[in-house]
């Protein structure tokens, strides 16, 4: 009886570590093919584990898992497949394709691409299928076509008689440029609302002066005749940033708000997000310090408020990000202003570093509840920087409202090279702001200027009185950042088909006049102090005259050019047919020095897009 019972004891004792064996997780790695191609975006899910993943944009995946567990893959347009799971070695699951309705699939593009090319433009994903009563037979759905863009309107010619002033905001944003970038070096077509000109321009560096004594700011301004149309002229009109050595810059009070959801479970999304900060993190000094808020089906604290020299617990907590879950995004912006306002440093630099492909779909999800939040919180001190990553979903249009509602800033990081433009060289820029509200009114002279047209800032457009209107949100400069703005002018007695006619004016009651034909207009600038509330002005008056475009400087003619290159992106009818040589020519004689490269990459670029 004894040796009986001893021997059901070692057996069961045993069933328990086989049972316990069985249950030891790893993590399993694998491909999802259609047999040739990766299929991107594959949803892999353990049935057992209760652990979900996402393929990336080469159909790789990694998830943890044990043996005996069940994962299960599903694929738009393909037939779900599960696989038990033996042992830990590697996964290569074939789909097959579905001639299933797809009824609550919605296809937004389709491109017609050649079935000859092997391997098929590495933007675009294989996919079979029938999705809403349409077949989409061994074709190509575009990544691009989930992505998101604000509507632009682009900027008409006005008349100088019922429209003498020109307002807006300023933008320091440069998003646009890096993600026209993107699309061009992966052979996408690039939407029109994802071009935005003024952001183009204000990429790059300009040779514009210092401001001295204690302005925060100068204005340079140039006249030259209109490259791309002979009966105008273009004005550029330069606002320099003064510049603070990094060492100078006050203590910063840093949240990095970082999107860990399965939509940034992507190669280009959070392993660069997380390279992308340590650049950032290499920049901090012993008086910074740093937090750490993630987000995902939920939002959380990864990384107390750490001091900036504790580098190495920073670069750990960023290296243990792991991406999965749905996209509470509203959840994590409140938890970031929370703890950002709890360590709030008097007259330093506090900020919220957002890092998101700008998919939100849990809670807060809509621009406008967004647009609440962030409006509500700005009045907090904090300000707020956007930094957009990824494509195929990327939501450009909720990165670009935040950054406009939250004073701050926004960027697009497609490659590590913009990684440290944006958080290493352009550091003090980026995260340290100098003027907040800053608002530009143009007055033009009716005596020598019949109309004209803002290229660009159409989202940024102000109401005339928004100008003196102190309660009124604008833009704000970092550190050594320029803004440019460009206008094209009709001069008075020119005949021109791009300004309708109006009816003269039966009552007019205009003031005085300049008699100073020597002015072309006048240039205004409000903005406030980072901490105040009152605005201050500068004004600088623009001689009438100007120069023969070979004449131009360098910056004048490389800054044409990306306004040239940005219309004819949007199919402007403004750019007057003008095609790529032209652009070319601009950009080639403002190549200038062009210390980093980015005049040269711009070039290619263009070449590129023909």
């Amino acid at each position: 009886m004894k040796k009986t019972t001893i021997l059901l004891f070692v057996l069961f004792c045993t069933a328990i570590t086989f049972s316990l064996a069985a249950q030891d997780k790893f993590k399993i790695q694998g491909k999802v093919t259609d047999g040739t191609r990766g299929l991107p975006g594959t949803n892999v899910s353990s049935t057992q584990a209760k652990k979900k993943t996402v393929t990336d944009f080469d159909g790789n995946f990694e998830i943890e898992t044990y043996v005996g567990d069940i994962l299960e893959f599903q694929f738009v347009g393909f037939k779900t497949k599960k696989v038990k799971i033996k042992n830990a070695k590697a996964l290569n699951v074939v789909l097959d394709p579905s001639t299933a309705s797809l009824d609550e699939v919605i296809i937004n593009e389709v491109a017609e691409i050649e079935m000859d090319m092997n391997p098929p433009p590495p933007t675009v994903a294989f996919i079979r299928g029938v999705a809403s009563g349409v077949v989409v037979n061994q074709g190509y759905y575009n990544q691009n076509a989930s992505e998101s863009y604000s509507k632009i309107e682009e900027n008409q010619f006005h008349h100088v008689k019922t429209q003498p002033l020109s307002t807006f905001s300023i933008d320091v944003d440069r998003a646009a440029y890096s993600n026209i970038r993107r699309m061009i070096n992966n052979g996408q077509k690039v939407p029109v609302d994802a071009v935005r000109i003024e952001e183009m321009i204000n990429y790059f560096k300009y040779d514009y002066p210092q401001p001295e004594g204690d302005e925060p700011f100068c204005i340079d301004t140039e006249v030259v005749q209109t490259p791309w149309n002979k009966d105008t002229r273009l004005v550029r009109i330069g606002i320099q940033g003064k510049e603070i050595p990094v060492e100078n810059l006050p203590a910063s009070n840093l949240v990095f708000l970082l999107d860990v959801s399965g939509s940034m479970n992507a190669s280009n999304k959070l392993p660069l997000l997380k390279s992308a900060f340590k650049v950032l993190v290499n920049q901090l000094r012993e008086k910074d310090k740093v937090s750490i808020v993630v987000y995902a089906g939920a939002a959380g604290t990864v990384l107390q408020p750490t001091n900036g020299s504790n580098k190495m617990e920073i670069l750990n907590a960023l290296d243990k990000l792991e991406a999965g879950g749905s996209t509470a995004g509203g959840a994590g912006l409140e938890l970031a202003y929370k703890l950002a306002e709890e360590q709030f440093i008097d007259g330093g630099n506090n900020r919220i570093i957002l890092a998101t492909d700008g998919d939100f779909n849990v809670g807060l999800s809509s621009d406008s509840a967004m647009e609440d939040l962030i409006t509500e919180k700005r009045k907090s001190g904090v300000f707020f920087t956007a930094l957009g990553f990824g494509m195929g979903n990327y939501k450009d249009s909720k990165l670009e409202t935040l950054a406009d509602k939250g004073n701050g800033n926004y960027a697009y990081i497609d490659t590590m090279q913009e990684a440290r433009k944006v958080l290493g060289t352009e550091f003090g820029g980026t995260l340290h702001t100098i003027a907040k509200d800053v608002k530009i009114q143009v007055e033009f002279n009716p005596t020598l200027v019949q109309g004209y047209r803002l290229i660009g800032y159409e989202n940024r457009m102000l109401n005339a009185e928004d100008f003196q209107d102190d309660m009124k949100d604008a833009g704000e400069i970092g550190s050594g950042h320029s803004v440019t703005a460009v206008y094209e002018v009709v001069p008075v007695g020119v005949e021109t088909s791009f300004l309708k006619p109006v009816d003269g004016l039966r009552y007019s009651t205009d003031a005085v006049i300049s008699k100073d034909l020597d002015e072309l207009m006048l240039v205004k600038l409000r903005y406030k102090k980072p901490d105040g509330d009152t605005s201050l002005l500068i004004e600088q008056p623009v001689k009438n005259a100007f120069k023969a475009i070979d004449k131009a400087s360098a910056d004048f003619n490389f800054i044409a050019g990306v306004a040239l290159f940005g219309m004819q992106l949007r199919d402007s009818p403004f750019k007057n047919e003008n095609g790529q040589a032209l652009t070319l020519n601009l950009a080639e004689k403002g190549r200038s020095d062009d210390e980093d490269g980015y005049r040269a990459e711009f070039i290619r670029l263009v070449k590129a897009a023909n």
